[in-house]
């Protein structure tokens, strides 16, 4: 049997199969959810929106932040990690975004997780001019229990009324992210 590798005889097929999973993720991100089926890009009506879980912790660089501050704005929520290439991959496009939007109520703040304080400050002064939570638990991702973060890269849009709007569970560009912010910023509050 030269070539093919085989299982050793003792490993059930949902052990194989949660490998196969995560290779697959493992292409696709830093780090994954363990439902293949999530959706890469999530977009949800109005009328079907769940609200934000608080978010609230130490920036960065000094002093605090609170999403619950922020009502009334888009915010911008991107879960991220100094190790995660595709995370530096998406910065610039992150920067870009933000950088259009800011004047139409539009806010981006970071979430990095599971990472070390002195590598994150360095990848967050380099790469972006938003302020970035530091959440090295990863506790603020798991508060998401009605849509996730799935992985690392993720960004999470929150629509004026605070409730999650939009996921993007991979790195992001410009050309994908720009539309949808746009299209949440310029809905009407209900």
């Amino acid at each position: 049997m030269m070539g093919r590798v085989m299982p050793p005889p003792h490993t059930s097929r949902r052990a194989v199969l949660a490998l196969a999973g995560a290779a697959l993720l493992a292409l696709t991100g830093c780090g994954g959810a363990d439902d293949a089926d999530t959706a890469l890009v999530l977009r949800i009506a109005p009328g079907d929106r769940k609200p934000a879980p608080a978010v609230s912790g130490d920036l960065l660089t000094g002093g605090s932040y609170d999403l619950a501050a922020l009502r009334g704005k888009v915010v911008v929520l991107n879960f991220w990690a100094s190790w995660c290439p595709p995370c530096r991959r998406e910065a610039p496009d992150l920067e870009l975004v933000y950088q259009a939007t800011k004047t139409s109520g539009v806010e981006f703040v970071g979430v990095n997780h599971r990472d070390g304080r002195d590598a994150a400050k360095a990848f967050e002064s380099a790469k972006t001019s938003f302020p970035s939570i530091f959440d090295p638990a990863g506790r603020l991702a798991l508060r998401f229990t009605e849509i996730p973060p799935a992985g690392t890269p993720t960004t999470l849009i929150i629509d004026r009324q605070g409730r999650v709007a939009a996921a993007i569970r991979k790195a992001t560009s410009v050309d994908e992210l720009s539309p949808i912010v746009r299209e949440i910023a310029a809905e009407q509050a209900s």
